[in-house]
């Protein structure tokens, strides 16, 4: 764990951080006090509802690993992921070298201490990269220019928005900030997306985890339904079997849902 005193110029170690809760969901030791003091309340709702967050977040890492991977396999080599959280392991870049060497990858986030591990991480990749952005704003990201540099707009590009949209309420914003992404993207390439669901929850358990996340920097933490998840995809069109629970999103041998109700919906759609 990181001794609060440590924390970097700009980082408030009182205030929890969605990137490094989900840090401590994976079983990772870049947070601080109040990360975990959130994230344990997060978990012990989980679990008395019968839907462990832990387990959960290792789906949805599995769920990204097995889409970039396939978009690796199809022929993508340029990869965009915006809130890319901490480093932890089978990064994207990761499986996306061992299928392709040749490909690009750059990570995008607004958490000093993620751009920190992460340009550590990649100080000897020359394939990757990883630039300061934030997902309410699209235009800014995509004109960066380490990304300008890195990535050819002219040829097909994977957008990755994994576990992210949660933290914009608005469901039409939500919608808007997609769209103004792919907008940008030539037809070809592809988004992916995953989400928190709320299944078969109370509205008072979803009350209470969004009320936790309200003390975080993000502010807030919104589990939308199949439909409203589908509707992120913003026009691009989804790639079979569509909108999914991340454990059955083409799972590899032997991977069983570990849970009654799914916590995270997954999606890949193509650029026409």
């Amino acid at each position: 764990m990181i001794p609060d005193e440590k924390a970097p110029p700009g980082v408030d170690p009182t205030v929890p951080s969605v990137a490094r809760m989900y840090d401590y969901y994976l079983g990772g030791k870049d947070n601080f006090a109040a990360d975990r003091e959130a994230a344990e309340k997060v978990i012990a709702i989980s679990v008395e509802v019968g839907n462990d967050i832990r387990v959960a977040a290792r789906r949805n890492r599995e769920f990204l690993g097995r889409a970039v991977r396939m978009l690796a396999e199809s022929g993508i080599r340029q990869f965009v992921d915006v809130g890319a959280g901490l480093p932890t392991q089978e990064n994207v870049h990761e499986v996306v070298l061992r299928t392709a060497p040749d490909a690009r990858v750059v990570y995008v986030d607004n958490d000093p201490i993620v751009l920190v591990h992460a340009r550590a991480l990649l100080a000897d990749s020359p394939r990757t990269s990883v630039v300061e952005g934030d997902l309410r704003d699209p235009e800014g990201v995509l004109s960066h220019p380490e990304i300008v540099k890195r990535i050819d707009f002219g040829r097909p590009v994977a957008l990755i928005l994994c576990a992210i949209l949660q933290f914009v309420p608005d469901d039409a914003t939500a919608v808007d900030l997609v769209g103004r992404f792919l907008r940008r993207l030539p037809s070809g390439s592809h988004v992916v997306i995953s989400h928190p669901f709320p299944g078969e929850r109370p509205d008072d358990v979803l009350d209470e985890v969004d009320g936790i996340y309200s003390r975080t920097r993000s502010g807030s933490f919104t589990m939308r339904s199949r439909e409203q998840i589908a509707a992120l995809l913003a026009g691009a069109e989804p790639v079979p079997p569509g909108v999914a629970p991340v454990e059955e999103w083409r799972p590899g041998p032997g991977l069983e849902p570990d849970f009654t109700t799914p916590s995270y919906l997954g999606v890949v759609g193509r650029v026409p």
